[in-house]
């Protein structure tokens, strides 16, 4: 952690209602699904978590929102909202304020958090994979219908379903790698098939046809080393990425895989997906 910051839950009315204000730095003014001051004050009186990164000025420079509640009779905390900004994000302040709310959970006795995340969003797939340790076992077409977002530019809402195991093997290994680099060597799966090829035409990579009949144990899906300047550039591009990635990742994840790591390149990078024991509901076409 940083030694000029500090994580600590909101304490007053000021901190609650500056975190209302920067989700609309963030997500765009007038965002429609903003977390207003009251819920994040409730929700820190009621088991669940809203916390700030801070300076010793009292600034904020990120935030963490989530709530908790029983899943099949455990207890699940729903990481629903995490803001950085910039300069934090050079720090891994991200990073960080997911594992300060591992650790309050953990004392909760929460042992499973779940979130979502843009699959396209190469970056934060890094973090949530490489750094932290995620599963993800579900894809959701849409969850949250068309936002008035300018971050989402006309691709859809689609999301994976994080699912962090606390205190698992797999997450403890993660958080103890230096750097949090992936914990298995990329090139051990060069020889993994990859469910679409990849086009290089012009400036940006462009996906091909998929191979829906793939049986193989292990599969590797691409997607755009940084999918924001096609957004910008190629819209329609975008939305084919999205439409490509969407199909792929609805039909393998509802015959029992999973998606169990990222691999950083350029100009793709990629998810690995392995077979396993999908949960019952876990998987949605």
């Amino acid at each position: 952690m940083p030694d000029d910051l500090t994580i600590r839950p909101f304490s007053c009315l000021e901190e609650y209602e500056a975190c209302a204000d920067f989700q609309e730095e963030v997500w765009g003014e007038g965002f429609s699904e903003k977390v207003p001051s009251a819920i994040l004050m409730i929700a820190n009186r009621l088991g669940g978590l809203a916390a700030g990164a801070f300076d010793e000025s009292g600034f904020m420079h990120g935030f963490v929102f989530g709530i908790t509640g029983p899943v099949e009779g455990e207890l699940v905390h729903w990481s629903d909202m995490l803001a950085v900004r910039k300069s934090g994000r050079d720090k891994g302040l991200g990073a960080y304020l997911k594992w300060y709310q591992r650790e309050v959970m953990l004392d909760r006795g929460v042992r499973e958090m779940r979130w979502t995340f843009d699959p396209l969003q190469g970056r934060n797939a890094h973090v949530n994979f490489n750094k932290l340790g995620i599963v993800c076992r579900e894809y959701v077409k849409d969850m949250y219908g068309d936002t008035d977002s300018p971050l989402h530019r006309g691709v859809g809402t689609d999301r994976f379903v994080a699912e962090w195991s606390l205190d698992s093997e797999r997450v403890e290994a993660r958080l103890s790698e230096a750097g949090g680099t992936a914990a298995v060597d990329p090139t051990e799966f060069v020889s993994v098939p990859q469910v679409f090829p990849v086009v290089e035409v012009g400036d940006f990579p462009q996906p091909g046809s998929p191979d829906l009949d793939l049986e193989d144990p292990r599969l590797l899906v691409a997607i755009p080393a940084d999918i924001e300047p096609i957004m910008d550039d190629d819209l329609a591009l975008a939305v084919r990425w999205r439409e490509a990635t969407r199909g792929v990742f609805s039909h393998y994840l509802s015959r029992g895989y999973e998606v169990q790591e990222f691999f950083r390149g350029e100009p793709v990078s990629f998810y690995l997906l392995e077979r396993g024991e999908a949960k019952v509901g876990d998987s949605v076409s």
